[in-house]
């Protein structure tokens, strides 16, 4: 029997809806406003103030698939099992049921007949062992052998292992992993645990108890109530139904890798392997990506899809195909997606004209990478026959050019210079790589840092300010403008809307004096839970609105009279009263992307 993506995604909704869970629909894969992480690699970012207490629109129990993006792993993409987007099944409750009902219900979904009907002899679970900070985890031990799964099978490890949080500080708590048995034998032998063969056993499932609060000296303090909040991967679960060894042998791949291999003209060898499945991965990366509204670009987000396009645009060269084709691509993962997210049909045209502009910029540019190369080798030759001195070496230094300038890969330039009979100076590569990774990652650090204690104030004040901002432009511009992007960090706002002509600095005044006179007027922020379709019969403003729940959050700036200067969707949070945030000033406005404005502002405390 062969187990289709789609379906199991649903069973998981329809388990948990069965059991009182609402579903709700999956966040942006960029953070709504965490100037923290570039994007949500779980459920758990955008779930962060429910868990410390603050109550959910919806419901007290929730259920979703999450649109997650990591690239930590960029570079192991490629294996059986390494993805940059995947799909978070999860479900959560807030302050309600903790592990007795979590693991009844996670070992009832996983094994009932009636839903996927995995053998419990072939489950092994692993359990917090225990450190200074927090006692061993046997209650969660204990219900699992409640549940018919061996003692033996019960694996206690330390907080590497089984400890999740939500950051360096926050919510965090114990998690019990569910593993599934994949060695060659039918049943995993008696002596067989994760602690003793890790390498037979595929994790299916995390459930994380979130019971306590990290403080800034990393110390713990209980939370006011328990929540809960479990993952588990949709492509890897798909994978195990299936008794496949790789995600790509499944529905989630089979059509995109078919269409690379029709269009590239290439065969499923295992040489080209590595390339297939590396394009695959990026082409559904970017659709997701650019359909929750990132562009590419030089910085952030953008720059993150920029650099998947350009990966997968090289791999295609690699196996000798240097036409745009990866907008093609995109196609089929829409229409593999939509019927999960249909804001991805919504936005086909989009995703696919981002695409294919971005293909053809690159590719000229790596033509003009091309010439470089050549003149570089031509170089070589005149030193020759001026010198007698052959050079059959291309400096590191030179290599690293091709890379950061010109996009070219360190394996490209060893493979064009072997067909010269030259070689690399791949450890200097390699050196200054690294460096300059290093470089990257400190800036990254420093610019979205967990500054919770010292810097969240100045963030909070700047998101209350995008929102008066933007209806400011509406005022002064255009009514229908919206919201295309943001960013937010204690220094600065970065906010992205749609417009078709450059904002003149007297029309950018205006916008300035609107919110100035908001926060002059020392206006309240009021929060409103609303039913969603109620909220746009009645005209509040909102971007994004395929992207909250039945139930939202609206909030409106008001002043004593009840003068309203803003009243938005949102999820928070925002100032209690605009009195505390400072002066506004409008420092920068630009073009971001065709029919998209980007305006940089900041709030200055005089």
């Amino acid at each position: 029997m062969q187990y289709n993506s789609a379906d199991i995604r649903q069973k998981f909704l329809e388990f948990f809806k069965s059991k009182n869970h609402k579903i709700i629909p999956s966040a942006s894969v960029v953070p709504e406003n965490d100037p923290t992480v570039l994007f949500n690699t779980a459920w758990m970012q955008p779930l962060v103030p429910y868990l410390m207490g603050e109550k959910h629109p919806s419901w007290d129990k929730l259920v979703s698939s999450q649109k997650c993006i990591r690239t930590g792993d960029i570079d192991e993409v490629g294996d059986n099992s390494h993805l940059t987007f995947f799909e978070m099944l999860g479900n959560w409750s807030l302050w309600d049921y903790f592990k007795e009902e979590s693991i009844s219900y996670s070992f009832e979904f996983l094994t009932s007949k009636d839903w996927l009907a995995l053998d419990p002899k072939k489950i092994a679970v692993t359990v917090f062992e225990g450190d200074k900070d927090a006692p061993r985890d046997e209650e969660s031990a204990d219900i699992w052998a409640k549940t018919w799964i061996p003692r033996d099978r019960i694996s206690y490890l330390p907080a590497s292992e089984n400890w999740w949080a939500a950051g360096p500080t926050g919510p965090c708590g114990p998690d019990s992993e569910i593993f599934y048995w994949v060695g060659e034998s039918e049943f995993p032998p008696e002596w067989s645990n994760v602690e003793t063969d890790e390498n037979n056993w595929m994790e299916i499932w995390n459930n994380v108890f979130m019971e306590y609060n990290r403080q800034a000296d990393w110390s713990l303090e209980k939370l006011p109530n328990q929540n809960v909040d479990t993952g588990m991967g949709l492509e890897r679960i798909t994978t195990v139904l299936n008794g496949e060894v790789s995600v790509y042998h499944t529905d989630i791949f089979i059509d995109i890798t078919n269409k690379i291999v029709d269009l590239l003209w290439v065969e499923r060898s295992p040489e080209n392997r590595n390339a297939i499945r590396v394009i695959a991965d990026h082409s559904r990366t970017a659709a997701v990506m650019i359909s929750d509204w990132v562009i590419p670009s030089n910085v952030d987000q953008g720059y993150v899809l920029r650099r998947l396009i350009r990966i997968a645009v090289r791999k295609a060269y690699s196996l000798d195909y240097k036409w745009e084709f990866l907008y093609k691509i995109a196609e089929v993962v829409i229409n593999k997606l939509g019927v999960a997210y249909p804001h991805m049909i919504d936005k086909k045209d989009e995703i696919i004209s981002e695409i294919l502009k971005e293909e053809k910029q690159f590719g000229e540019t790596l033509e003009k990478g091309m010439k470089e190369f050549d003149k570089l080798v031509k170089g070589f030759e005149i030193a020759y026959e001026r010198t007698g001195k052959k050079i059959d070496t291309i400096a590191g230094n030179k290599a690293f050019k091709l890379y950061d300038t010109f996009g070219f890969p360190l394996e490209m330039t060893v493979e064009l210079a072997s067909e010269k009979g030259l070689k690399v100076d791949e450890q200097w590569f390699k050196d200054a790589e690294k460096k300059h990774q290093e470089l990257s990652r400190a800036g990254a650090e420093q610019k979205f840092k967990w500054g919770l204690a010292d810097d969240w104030e100045e963030t909070i004040a700047l998101h209350s300010a995008t929102h008066l901002m933007l209806a400011g432009l509406n005022e002064v511009l255009w009514e229908w403008i919206n919201q295309k992007g943001s960013n937010i960090t204690p220094e600065r706002l970065r906010f992205d809307f749609n417009f078709d002509r450059k904002v003149t600095r007297e029309e950018l005044d205006k916008v300035e004096d609107y919110v100035n006179n908001a926060i002059s007027k020392w206006c309240e922020v009021e929060l409103v839970n609303m039913d969603k379709n109620e909220a746009k019969e009645t005209w509040v403003r909102g971007s994004f609105w395929e992207k909250y729940p039945d139930i939202v959050k609206v909030y409106a700036f008001k002043d004593s009279e009840n003068n309203i200067y803003s009243k938005e969707l949102c999820w928070g949070p925002h100032v209690e009263n605009t009195k505390t945030m400072g002066r506004f000033k409008i420092k920068k406005e630009e073009a971001s992307s065709r029919w998209v404005r980007r305006i940089k502002a900041v709030l200055i405390k005089d």
